[in-house]
């Protein structure tokens, strides 16, 4: 991190991407984030799947806005935000500063997700399968010209609750060479077709805010009537072809989610995330790459 801190000392004589200023940039994504809309109450999400039901610490960002969000202040690429069902953002905090954290929203309709193994299973066993698998894909991870990712452990083991049919957990991740540690943290919700996914875009640092919130968020969040994991209907409705277990690896081995990498200074609306288990760090990625000295694809 050393390299970083070195580089946002000196960010007021950097040129940004697209030969625009980095001053120019942080105006930029201020102005941006003036122009977001922010919504409370009772939010509908998707075709009357879910609702929202927002306490007052929190906000709501349509889809058009988390995109804007996602890339005009954090710098990220456009398809960064394809097909979220919007964001859920902290109320009176600075979400360009080095607090800012979001909980991005998309649904996965692979079908419905059976909680059968629910009570059997081994966590502890679970991370190291996870790990194992992490290291054995890195080769090709980097034939292909990414950084390797190592999966430090759990930053919050899982918790399901199979009353609400709802899940969190929350991983320690590694990138590349760096020293610091990236969090992974995630949420869903178990429907009658599909799964709720709540990815939430923060850092280390935050664990423990996002850690005293999380029932908050949970008690938030319910699908509608007709879309209850209550009402799947065997042989009618698709079932999924994995079970709470399998969800949980797949948050390493499919789909990571969102990592915010935090720059200091100048660069903190510079947070590239990661998409599928790789990163994809857009203009700035690789223009932050190049000062490293690092290969971007």
């Amino acid at each position: 991190m050393g390299r970083l801190l070195a580089i946002a000392a000196a960010a007021a004589l950097l040129i940004a991407p697209h030969g625009a200023r980095a001053d120019q940039v942080e105006t930029d994504a201020q102005q941006a984030l003036q122009s977001l809309k922010f919504q409370s109450g009772t939010i509908a999400l998707g075709n009357n799947l879910a609702s929202l039901t927002l306490t007052p610490n929190f906000q709501y960002l349509s889809p058009d806005d988390t995109k804007r969000f996602l890339v005009d202040v954090w710098r990220n690429p456009p398809d960064a935000a394809a097909g979220t069902l919007g964001s859920i953002v902290p109320a009176k905090t600075d979400l360009g500063g080095a607090e800012g954290w979001a909980i991005i929203i998309s649904y996965d309709d692979s079908g419905h997700v059976s909680d059968d193994d629910a009570a059997g299973i081994d966590y502890d066993q679970l991370l190291k399968d996870m790990q194992k698998d992490t290291l054995d894909h890195n080769e090709d991870r980097k034939k292909q010209g990414y950084e390797p990712i190592e999966l430090v452990g759990w930053a919050e083991p899982p918790h399901y609750d199979s009353q609400a049919k709802k899940l969190y957990w929350a991983k320690r991740l590694k990138f590349g060479g760096e020293t610091g540690e990236t969090l992974n943290y995630s949420i869903r919700a178990l429907g009658r077709k599909g799964v709720l996914e709540l990815t939430v875009v923060a850092s280390m640092q935050q664990l423990a805010t996002i850690d005293g919130r999380i029932d908050e968020v949970l008690g938030m969040v319910a699908f509608n009537p007709g879309s209850t994991y209550a009402e799947f209907s065997p042989g009618v409705d698709k079932a999924a072809e994995y079970g709470i277990a399998a969800l949980i690896a797949g948050g390493i081995l499919a789909k990571a989610g969102f990592f915010k990498f935090l720059l200091a200074g100048l660069a903190a609306f510079w947070k590239p995330i990661a998409i599928g288990g790789v990163v994809f760090f857009g203009a700035i990625g690789k223009f932050i790459g190049r000062l490293f000295g690092r290969r971007q694809s």
